[in-house]
């Protein structure tokens, strides 16, 4: 999507893929990493989703991603943060203890910028993108994170014939192709149509969401 899109969506409020709660499969599964305390963990396209600040609670040092200077700014006015500003090349990072969101544009990170990442949380960020721009982002991570990375990804997996997005629809496949190289363990899959009335009044017949651990 242009970026233009997404400033708009921000600011028009028009948020619903925002959850109002830590979301259930990272406090589940994030355990399994086993990730040392102090480990850095990059989350693409986060807005201002409390998982980030979930992250940071249990020790982790986060490192968010996001366009929107709103989204950014109210992450910390909503967890009474005040944050430090200082300006990295094309991006304008705030920062509070444990946490730092860069906000700009993902493709514009550099592997330096990421090198001492060693996990990854992707809840809506994939799903965030058409499939012109999703290859470029699986690339992005895999040739930014160090070779020894671990994480959580969330999808969405439905008939896109019928509803355009975003969420866009990435199958199974999509996904183990895009991260050839990477171990890729589906976790869990769940029928969601009856709790999406979006999708069931568009004549959508399922929506499956699937979480996956990834590694390599």
């Amino acid at each position: 999507m242009e970026p233009a899109f997404w400033q708009q969506r921000w600011a028009d409020n028009q948020i619903g893929f925002h959850q109002a709660q830590v979301n259930p499969y990272l406090q589940q599964y994030w355990p399994n990493l086993q990730l040392a305390p102090g480990s850095r963990v990059l989350v693409p396209l986060c807005g201002k989703s409390l998982d980030l600040a979930w992250l940071a609670g249990r020790g982790y040092r986060v490192l968010g991603v996001e366009l929107s200077q709103r989204a950014v700014a109210a992450f910390f006015h909503e967890h009474g943060l005040e944050p430090q500003i200082v300006q990295k090349g094309a991006f304008e990072i705030w920062r509070n203890g444990d946490v730092e969101v860069w906000c700009g544009d993902f493709f514009a990170l550099q592997p330096e910028d990421l090198a001492d990442c060693v996990a990854v949380y992707d809840r809506a960020a994939l799903i965030a993108l058409p499939v012109h721009m999703r290859l470029a982002y699986v690339q992005a991570l895999s040739r930014s994170l160090p070779a020894r990375c671990s994480g959580l990804l969330v999808t969405l997996d439905y008939d896109q014939a019928l509803l355009a997005g975003p969420p866009f629809s990435v199958g199974d496949e999509e996904v183990r192709m895009g991260l050839a190289g990477w171990q890729v363990d589906e976790l869990k899959a769940v029928e969601l149509i009856e709790q999406s009335p979006k999708f069931s009044q568009a004549g959508v017949c399922s929506l499956v969401e699937r979480v996956y651990q990834i590694s390599r």
